[in-house]
């Protein structure tokens, strides 16, 4: 059964950074893309960020490029997400997302499993 357990949400300051953590188990995932994505209260979940399990590439939403950074460690099966310079407008419950198979996806239907979530919240 795959399981994908994120950790490392909370408060902070805008300006700030955080590092959340994605703990995938269940099954190998070197045909995955892992990624991320975000859902402010009431708004639809978007794409922040992805990467294939098994390469280096790495995908991002316009919103968070050159401050947020995929990043993952196969020792670990973990997948983390650096985010750096947050702002007010990144607060979300982040999750995390994994898709089988070739072909990034940028829609929450392309991916086949998903964490819990967690909570980010950037005050002003």
């Amino acid at each position: 059964q795959v399981q994908l357990v994120e950790s490392g949400g909370g408060l902070v300051q805008a300006g700030g950074s955080l590092r959340l953590s994605c703990a995938a188990s269940g099954r190998t995932f070197s045909n995955y893309y892992l990624g991320w994505f975000r859902q402010a209260s009431g708004k639809e979940r978007d794409f922040v960020a992805a990467m294939w399990w098994s390469g280096t590439s790495t995908y991002y939403a316009d919103s968070v490029k050159g401050r947020f950074t995929i990043s993952r460690d196969k020792t670990k099966n973990t997948v983390y997400l650096q985010m750096n310079s947050l702002k007010p407008e990144d607060t979300a419950v982040y999750y995390c997302a994994a898709k089988g198979g070739y072909g990034l996806g940028l829609s929450i239907g392309a991916y086949d499993y998903w964490g819990q979530g967690t909570q980010v919240t950037v005050s002003s």
